[in-house]
């Protein structure tokens, strides 16, 4: 696939994507988990990174922060952070862009943290790695963060571990090491996995507030579209590692252009006067990474694929005002 030709980012943009590209050269062949994604974000914006398991959001999100696992690596594109390259940094440079610059809550909180540390001393080692602060300096931190993430009584589950607390407890102190060095642009990956409705509804509202008060940038990776109408600005749609729709959130949810965009929003349960009394399902499954069809990715799955789709592989291009998809039949 040609790579789409990206304009200049505004002067507003906080972060710049260009063409992002990580692979896994495998005995099997060559995975391409991120294919070539680009997109901006500005200061206070939401942007939601919507699709599938296996599409490729959670390696998105890794690259951005170069922690992609062997054998995966970036082979190709830019990360622009307030006018700097993060790809072209020398480690220890990236280092001190983690935490500050741009920080990640990681999925399932229960496995990320560290067992056989107390909850506060986490957040007090991610102080002290970027602020130049004494260790009674750093744990008072730690609590005043886990009381801004409304922690019930901080003080006693500062010195709590990990499995004394519950799945919800546990996604607020990763929200705390997250915002402890007040980065610029945070990556929540799925932040209300596994939690019941309820706590997900407080997490959400807590991520909402925390924007708000520190001015950050917030990249939300989810497949839940309900999450992402509540919470975000723009949506990218992604699917097999490549981004195949953009628009603003009001655009995807009343014109959705891809027809994978079209069947996610039906495969969702409706409210009132849209209440639907039978989900509509997407055949198949996402591609194997490894073996993937020609021309369109999503052909054998699309209701609209016609002969054509199996030729041309489509780019990604601007269909309607500041809304992009990548489709022949739009």
């Amino acid at each position: 696939m040609t790579a789409v030709p990206i304009a200049p980012a505004p002067a507003s943009s906080l972060l710049e994507v260009r063409d992002l590209r990580t692979f896994f050269e495998l005995e099997s062949g060559v995975v391409r988990a991120v294919d070539g994604v680009s997109f901006a974000l500005d200061r206070g914006r939401v942007l939601g990174l919507v699709g599938e398991s296996g599409c490729g959001k959670t390696m998105t999100a890794l690259s951005l922060m170069r922690l992609v696992p062997r054998p995966g690596r970036i082979v190709g594109g830019q990360v622009w952070l307030e006018g700097r390259d993060l790809l072209a940094l020398p480690e220890r440079e990236m280092r001190a862009v983690r935490g500050e610059g741009m920080a990640m809550i990681f999925q399932e909180p229960m496995t990320s943290l560290n067992p056989v540390f107390t909850v506060g001393s986490q957040i007090a080692e991610a102080i002290r790695l970027h602020r130049r602060v004494s260790r009674r300096a750093a744990w008072a931190r730690a609590v005043e963060l886990l009381d801004e993430v409304g922690m019930p009584d901080p003080v006693r589950r500062a010195r709590e571990y990990p499995h004394r607390l519950s799945g919800g407890m546990c996604q607020r102190v990763m929200i705390a090491i997250a915002i402890s060095c007040e980065p610029h642009v945070l990556i929540a990956d799925e932040p209300t996995t596994a939690l019941d409705v309820t706590i997900q509804a407080e997490i959400l509202d807590l991520l909402r507030t925390l924007r708000e008060r520190h001015g950050m940038a917030l990249l939300l990776i989810t497949h839940d579209l309900g999450v992402v109408a509540e919470q975000a600005d723009e949506v990218a749609i992604m699917y097999a590692g490549r981004i195949v729709e953009h628009a603003s959130v009001l655009e995807i949810f009343e014109r959705p252009l891809h027809p994978y965009t079209q069947a996610l929003l039906r495969s969702m349960p409706g409210v009132g006067s849209e209440r639907r009394d039978r989900l509509e399902t997407i055949p198949g499954q996402v591609p194997d990474l490894l073996r993937l069809p020609s021309g369109c990715h999503f052909r054998d799955r699309c209701p609209k694929a016609i002969s054509r789709c199996a030729e041309e592989d489509p780019a990604l291009e601007e269909k309607a005002a500041r809304h992009t998809a990548a489709c022949i039949r739009v």
